[in-house]
């Protein structure tokens, strides 16, 4: 029985890091790797003479406050639809 797990390398600030993941997990892997380098040069290109450790601090922190964003934005839809879905129900009983 095969468990669909490919071992990959990746590279992230120079530095090599050996990943066992689902196959069709791959590509998103790989696009993730590749954005994180892009940050990174960004930062590297705008604060010349950083530490690469820096510029590894800063591309995070843009990372995690678009995904805080992300999940606000979401959780504020689930609210509407929530509420939505609330108010037609009270209209329906109302009615009878």
């Amino acid at each position: 029985m095969s468990d669909n797990k490919l071992s990959i390398k990746i590279s992230i600030a120079d530095r090599y890091y050996p990943l066992r993941i689902a196959t069709e997990d791959e590509e998103m892997v790989r696009a993730a790797a590749q954005r994180i380098n892009q940050k990174i040069e960004q930062f590297n290109v705008k604060y010349s003479g950083q530490d690469t450790q820096d510029a590894l601090a800063m591309a995070t922190l843009q990372f995690v406050l678009s995904l805080l964003k992300y999940e606000k934005d979401d959780e504020t839809s689930q609210i509407v639809t929530e509420i939505a879905s609330l108010d037609n129900f009270l209209g329906e009983y109302l009615e009878r």
